[in-house]
C-alpha cells in the first residue's frame, strides 16, 4: 500500500493567537470532572476491541502532496483535558481519534478514523458488501486498501447506503467504478428517497451549507488543545472529491430481505429521523445490527447547525423501538456509521434503550412545556434530563446538544415566531445593533461595561451585547478583540464539538478574517445527477426577483431519450415549468438527452456552453443571455460574525 511520506502529515488550518482559559472556564471543567463518570472506561475497551491494523502514518493525500485526511494530526489527544477543551468532549475525541481496521465479528470489518464517518465491510462467499463509503474517494479508497491487505482482495459485490449525507455516498468510487455498476457487477443500494435527498441538500441550499459547515467542523483551525479537537460525531471531514453513483436498488419496506453473495440482509425503513431517507439493516447469519446514524454514541442532531430541515424525534423514537421488537431478542452486537460498536445482548439493547428514551424525554418535554406557553429558549434552560440518561456516555451532548435540538423542536412545531408580538415585525441585526448601542451609550461604553462582564464570567452576555457594537461597526477594534476573546472562552467550556469549533471559528475570523468555504459536497458527480425538475428549480432559486420583474421569455426543453418536453417561463420575477402541452411557441428551444441536461449547471447557459455539451439551441439565442443575465448565484464566502 502506498503510503504518504512523515513530512505529508501536519497540522492543519490557520493559526489564531491563542489565549489561556479564564478561572471561570477552569472551574467549570473541574465541576464537570466531579460530576461525570470518567472511571467508565467501557468505550475504551470497545474502541479497542478487535483491532487488525493501523496506516502508519494515517494520513491521505491527492496526487499533489495535499493532505486530505490527516487522523495523526489529533496525536496530542493523550492524558487528562487541559484547561482550554471540555473534559467531556476531549474524552469523546479520544475515542473517535481511535482508528485502524476493526473486526466486529468475524466477517464483519469496519475502517475507523479514516474519515468522519465509517466505513463497514462484510464478507460473503466470495466478495464483500460495503456499507457506506466515507466523504470523498480518495478515503474510500484507502479504506479499502486496508481492507483488502489484511483480509484479501476480495471483489466488492455491493454499496449499501445508509442515508444521503454525503458522508455516506461520497467516498464511493473509491470503492467500485460506475462502469462496473453499468455492468452489473456491483448492486448499490440506497432507501426510497434517496437520491432526491443527496441532491436537493447539497445543491438547493448548498452554498449556504458548506460555508456554514466550515464552521461546524472547524475546516479552517488549527488542530491542538486551543483550537479543533472533534466534532463529537466523529473527528473532521476530509476534503477531497466526493462522488456518487446511482443507486440500482432502492430498498421500500421494513422487513424487505435481500442476499447478496450469500449474505442475508434485512431492512428497516427509518425516514425522516436522521436523514428524510435512512435505511438500518440487521444481518441475521451475524446477529449484527447496522443502526446507521440512528443511534450512535452521542445525543444527534435534530436540527444541525449547518442547517437542514428539523428532524423528526418522536418518529426516531418510534423506530427505536421498532428496532428493539425487530432484532433485540437475537442481536449481539450493534455497529454505527460512526463511533464504535456494542457487543452482548444485553448491552446492546440497553443502548438502543437508552438512545430511545433520549429522543423521547426531549421531544415529549419539549411539547409539554411549549403547551405551558414557554419559547424556545427558554424551555432550553429548563429541560435537564434524568439522571440515568444524564450520566450515559452516548447521550452526552457532543453533536446535537439539549440546547439546540430543544429549539429545533419548538421550530418544528411551532416555526420562527414565538408569540410575542415585539417578535413579529423586529428590525434586521444591523438595523436593531445601531439602535442598541446608541441606547446603551455608544460602542465605546458598551465594550467598557462588556469588559466587567467578561471578567465576571458572563460570556454569553459579553457575546450578545459586543455583537451589536460589531454589526454597527465592524471596524471597532477594542469590540473586535473582546468578541474574539469571549467565542475563544465559550469554545473551550463547549461540551458539544461543533459548538467549540463554531466559538472558534468565529474567533478565528474576527482575528485572521475570512476563511471561506474549505469543503464543498455540490460536486460535479452529484449535480450531474439533477433531475431535470430539480435542475429547473436549482435555476429558478438564482433568478434575481427584482432584476427580472421587467423580464418575460420562455424555453421549451426537449428530452429525446425519455420522450419529455418542459416549457420554462420567466415572468414577474419568477422562474416556473410545466411538462404540459403549452399553446405557441417558445422563443427557445433546447433539444439534448435527460443525461446531458445537467451541463447546463456545470457550463453555464452560453451558447458556446451549449454546444460543448451537445446540447441544440434553436430559436432567437438572446434568451439564454437575458436568463442568464439575471441569474445571481449564491456567495460561498458570506460573512457570519460580520454584517
Amino acid at each position: 500500500m502506498k503510503r504518504p511520506t512523515a513530512t505529508a502529515v501536519h497540522a492543519v488550518g490557520m493559526a489564531a493567537t491563542s489565549k489561556p482559559a479564564s478561572e471561570s472556564i477552569v472551574r467549570q471543567q473541574r465541576e464537570i470532572l466531579d460530576s461525570l463518570p470518567f472511571s467508565d472506561t467501557q468505550d475504551f475497551e470497545d474502541a479497542t476491541r478487535g483491532l487488525v491494523a493501523r496506516r502508519e502514518p494515517n494520513a491521505v493525500t491527492a496526487e499533489d502532496g495535499t493532505v486530505l485526511w490527516g487522523n495523526d494530526t489529533y496525536s496530542f489527544l493523550e492524558g487528562d483535558a487541559p484547561d482550554t477543551v471540555n473534559p467531556s468532549l476531549w474524552r469523546q475525541s479520544k475515542l473517535n481519534a481511535v482508528n485502524g481496521l476493526f473486526e466486529v465479528v468475524p466477517g464483519i470489518y469496519q475502517v475507523r478514523g479514516m474519515d468522519l464517518a465509517n466505513a463497514s465491510f462484510i464478507e460473503g462467499d466470495e466478495g464483500v458488501i460495503v456499507v457506506d463509503t466515507l466523504l470523498c474517494a480518495e478515503t474510500g479508497r484507502a479504506a479499502l486498501e486496508l481492507y483488502r491487505e489484511h483480509r484479501g482482495d476480495r471483489p466488492v459485490k455491493a454499496i449499501v447506503y445508509t442515508h444521503p449525507h454525503a458522508d455516506h455516498f461520497g467516498g464511493v468510487k473509491g470503492f467500485v467504478s460506475q462502469e462496473e455498476v453499468d455492468a452489473g457487477k456491483v448492486k448499490i443500494f440506497a432507501p426510497e428517497g434517496f437520491t432526491e435527498h443527496a441532491i436537493s441538500e447539497n445543491v438547493f441550499a448548498g452554498t449556504a451549507m458548506n460555508r456554514r459547515a466550515a464552521y461546524m467542523f472547524g475546516a479552517a483551525l488549527a488542530r491542538g488543545p486551543q483550537g479543533q479537537v472533534g466534532a463529537g460525531l466523529g473527528q473532521t471531514l476530509s476534503t477531497g472529491t466526493v462522488t456518487l453513483i446511482p443507486p440500482t436498488d432502492i430498498i421500500t419496506t421494513t422487513g424487505q430481505e435481500v442476499t447478496v453473495d450469500g449474505v442475508r440482509m434485512i431492512f428497516q425503513m427509518a425516514p425522516e429521523t436522521e436523514a428524510p431517507a435512512e435505511v438500518l439493516l440487521y444481518f441475521p447469519d451475524f446477529k449484527a445490527l447496522c443502526s446507521a446514524e440512528d443511534a450512535t454514541h452521542t445525543f444527534h442532531n435534530l436540527l444541525t447547525l449547518r442547517g437542514a430541515v428539523v428532524r423528526d424525534p418522536h418518529g426516531w423514537a418510534g423506530y427505536l423501538t421498532e428496532t428493539i421488537d425487530l432484532f433485540g431478542d437475537d442481536v449481539e452486537v450493534v455497529f454505527a456509521s460512526h463511533h464504535w460498536p456494542t457487543w452482548g445482548n444485553e448491552r446492546v439493547v440497553d443502548f438502543l434503550t437508552s438512545q430511545r428514551d433520549l429522543y423521547a424525554y426531549v421531544h415529549d418535554q419539549t411539547l409539554r412545556l411549549i403547551n405551558k406557553g414557554f419559547t424556545g429558549p427558554e424551555i432550553a434552560e429548563q429541560i435537564q434530563l434524568p439522571p440515568s440518561l444524564e450520566n450515559t456516555w452516548s447521550a452526552r451532548g457532543y453533536y446535537g446538544s439539549v440546547s439546540h435540538n430543544v429549539k429545533a423542536i419548538y421550530q418544528r412545531y411551532l416555526g420562527w415566531f414565538d408569540g410575542n408580538p415585539a417578535s413579529l415585525w423586529e428590525h434586521t441585526p444591523v438595523e436593531q445593533s445601531k439602535r442598541y448601542v446608541e441606547f446603551m451609550g455608544g460602542a465605546d461604553a458598551v465594550v467598557t461595561k462588556a469588559r466587567e462582564s467578561f471578567a465576571a464570567g458572563d460570556y454569553r452576555w459579553v457575546a450578545q451585547v459586543v455583537n451589536h457594537v460589531i454589526f454597527n461597526q465592524p471596524d471597532h477594534a477594542e469590540a473586535r478583540e473582546l468578541l474574539a476573546d469571549t467565542y475563544e472562552q465559550l469554545g473551550y467550556g463547549a461540551e458539544n464539538g461543533t459548538w467549540r469549533s463554531w466559538y472558534l471559528s468565529g474567533m478565528t475570523e474576527l482575528r485572521e478574517g475570512q476563511f471561506g468555504t474549505p469543503t464543498e459536497t455540490n460536486a460535479p458527480d452529484v449535480i450531474a445527477e439533477l433531475t431535470p425538475d430539480m435542475l429547473f428549480d436549482s435555476i429558478a432559486i438564482q433568478v434575481d426577483g427584482p432584476r427580472a420583474w421587467d423580464e418575460k421569455l420562455s424555453i421549451d426543453v426537449v428530452l429525446t431519450d425519455v420522450d419529455d418536453r418542459y416549457r420554462l417561463r420567466l415572468a414577474n420575477g419568477a422562474l416556473t415549468y410545466s411538462t404540459r402541452p403549452q399553446k405557441g411557441a417558445a422563443d427557445a428551444t433546447l433539444t439534448t438527452t435527460k443525461a446531458a441536461l445537467p451541463a447546463i449547471a456545470l457550463g453555464g447557459l452560453s451558447a458556446d456552453g451549449l454546444a460543448k455539451a451537445g446540447i441544440e439551441l434553436d430559436g432567437d439565442p438572446s434568451v439564454l443571455e437575458r436568463l442568464a443575465a439575471v441569474l445571481d448565484p449564491g456567495n460561498k464566502n458570506f460573512a457570519i460574525v460580520t454584517p
